[in-house]
Parts: structure tokens; C-alpha cells; sequence
């Protein structure tokens, strides 16, 4: 069994297998441009990232129904489960379904489904945050978190993603300033494609308590500094960053590095059915490629569990404690 770890950068559309992918085609009638699951496979590859959201966007039109949701976010958790993940904070992307008029509550409801059973079925406990598309207008975010407000016992907090150059955080002051009036957890996109300084901007105007990817931070040594001390996790994504070519090749990626700085980080898959892994065969592609020895694999997985949000409640605290617990007693193979 691999190290328990918590996953904590995941996008619920980014695990549409093409298995699926066809087998929803086919239940909502919809054509897709592929002939079969083998050429579709064929086509998750991406020059950058905007080449993986055109595809990424396009194959979301099987999504239909509550249904369609539930059996996505089922069949990650299961996939999830047998890497070792016992805690999942799933994004999800409203806006890219309400565009093509589904309901926000078909979504919503869909995925809460499945994740209403988890714990049960899969062994793994979840929260679900709510994600802007970063490249539609703050306006857009701000009715998207209105459209959410009946739904927001579901959603533990917000984030920020989509195509980062050009869109800093600044834009979405406001929906994070709203969102942080009604009690949610705020994380960001900052610092993939996007310069440092677009982290310092979701730190200081969006007020978020994690940053996915950061990876440039390094380019920053003060703010390397900050989020040393701070203890700011950075949820980072290796196998992505390659596919997206934020980075060359995995052995030139600075997670090594950023440990050694004392950065508080974090590995997980982003959008593990594009990207070619999920989360523990991230954690495995980045032992054998950076050479990471067995007490790094254990740091990165506990700062996954103190990095999660599970601070609601006693309840959670003592969830937090008993993931903790299994990290430091396992023994690696």
C-alpha cells in the first residue's frame, strides 16, 4: 500500500478518463471527435497549457446530469483510494458547466453524492472547493458565488484557475473579500506560468491560506522567505508541470530545492487522467527521478495532512491526528 497522503490540487474534471469520457458520451448522445478511447488518449498531449485546456474544455460536454457528476467523482475516489490518498480536496470548475446550461445544482449535487459516501465505500474524507475561471470576468466569479449560496454547506472554500498569464489575482479581489465574509477557505493558482509576483498578490489581496503550484517562488528570495516563514503550503504538481512544460524534464524540477529552503510543500496530481498519474504515481515519479529518500516521501506526505484543511472541528482535528499517525508509522517497502 502506498504512504497515506492527502491530495489537496486536484480539478474533478481532470480525471475524466476516456473510458468514461465514451461510456457518458454514449449514455447523453453526445459525438465526440475521436474514434475510439485508444485515439483520444493519443490527443492528451499538450504543447502547453492553454493546448490542455482547448481539449480539457471541450471534452466536459458529456458532463450532463447529477449522475454524470456522481460517477466522475466515484471513480476518482476509487482510483484515489488505491494510491494511498485518505483525504481529497477536490476543485471544481462551475462556470465551464453553467456555460453550456447545466445547472450549478446538477454539478454541485452530483459530486456531493459521491462524496457523501466516501468515507464509507473509499476510506478517504473530502471537502470540495469551488473554483473561478481566472481568464472570465470578476463579475462572472461573483454571480458564480451568488448561484452557489443555497449550496454552500458543501463547499468548504474557493480558488483561482485556469489560463494565470495575464489575469493576476488582483482581479478577483472582491469575490475573495465575499467569499471570505461567508466563512471559506481561500487557495489560488499563482506562480505556474505566472511570475512570483502574482503569489505575493494572492497572498496580500486575496488573503489565501495555500498556493497551488508557487513553483516560481524560487525566482523570489524574499518571498521565499515569507512563505518559509509563514508556512504557506505549495501544492505542487510535478508530473503536470512536465506535461505543461513549466519544466523540462522532472529531473530538472525544483522541489528538491524548495525543501531544502524550508518551503512547506506538497505533491499531487492536478489533472491526473491528462497528465499521465495520479497521486502516488507522483510521489513515485519524483523519488526515482530527484532521488528523494524515504524521510522526504514522509515530509511531503505530512505536510499534505497539516497543509489540509481539517481544523473545522474537534472531530477533524482528531482526523488530522489519526492521518498523521499512519504517515509516521509506515514503513516503505
Amino acid at each position: 500500500m502506498p504512504i497515506p497522503k492527502a491530495e489537496l490540487h486536484l480539478h474533478i474534471e481532470g480525471t475524466l478518463e476516456p473510458e468514461l469520457a465514451f461510456a457518458l458520451a454514449a449514455r447523453n448522445g453526445v459525438d465526440l471527435p475521436y474514434a475510439d478511447t485508444e485515439e483520444l488518449r493519443r490527443a492528451y498531449e499538450f504543447d502547453d497549457l492553454q493546448t490542455f485546456l482547448n481539449l480539457y474544455y471541450r471534452l466536459m460536454a458529456v458532463l450532463r446530469t447529477e449522475a454524470d457528476f456522481e460517477d466522475l467523482a466515484d471513480a476518482y475516489l476509487a482510483r484515489a483510494a488505491a494510491q494511498g490518498v485518505r483525504h481529497a480536496e477536490i476543485f471544481f470548475d462551475p462556470q465551464a458547466h453553467t456555460a453550456r446550461g447545466i445547472p450549478i445544482a446538477t454539478v454541485i449535487e452530483g459530486l456531493g453524492r459521491a462524496l457523501d459516501r466516501s468515507e464509507e465505500r473509499h476510506g478517504v474524507s473530502t471537502r470540495l472547493i469551488m473554483c473561478f475561471l481566472r481568464d472570465q470576468s470578476a463579475d462572472s466569479a461573483l454571480e458564480t458565488l451568488t448561484a452557489a449560496e443555497p449550496h454552500l454547506h458543501r463547499i468548504i472554500g474557493i480558488g483561482l484557475d485556469s489560463a494565470e498569464v495575464g489575469h493576476p489575482p488582483a482581479k478577483f479581489r472582491k469575490v475573495y473579500e465575499a467569499a471570505a465574509a461567508r466563512g471559506l477557505r481561500r487557495v489560488a493558482h499563482a506562480g505556474e506560468e505566472g511570475p512570483p509576483a502574482y503569489i505575493t498578490e494572492a497572498l496580500d489581496l486575496l488573503g489565501v491560506e495555500r498556493i497551488d503550484h508557487g513553483l516560481r517562488c524560487m525566482e523570489d528570495p524574499h518571498l521565499v522567505e515569507r512563505l518559509v516563514r509563514d508556512r504557506v503550503p505549495l501544492t505542487l504538481c510535478p508530473l503536470s508541470n512536465v506535461r505543461l512544460r513549466a519544466v523540462d524534464v522532472l529531473s530538472e524540477h525544483p522541489l528538491p530545492r524548495m525543501l531544502d529552503a524550508g518551503l512547506m510543500c506538497t505533491v499531487n496530481s492536478d489533472d491526473p487522467a491528462y497528465f499521465g498519474g495520479y497521486a502516488d504515481d507522483n510521489f513515485r515519479a519524483v523519488r526515482e527521478a530527484l532521488n528523494l529518500d524515504e524521510e522526504r516521501l514522509r515530509t511531503l506526505a505530512r505536510n499534505s495532512f497539516e497543509a489540509a484543511f481539517l481544523d473545522r472541528d474537534a472531530a477533524d482535528e482528531a482526523l488530522r491526528a489519526k492521518y498523521l499517525a499512519e504517515v509516521e508509522s509506515y514503513s516503505f517497502d
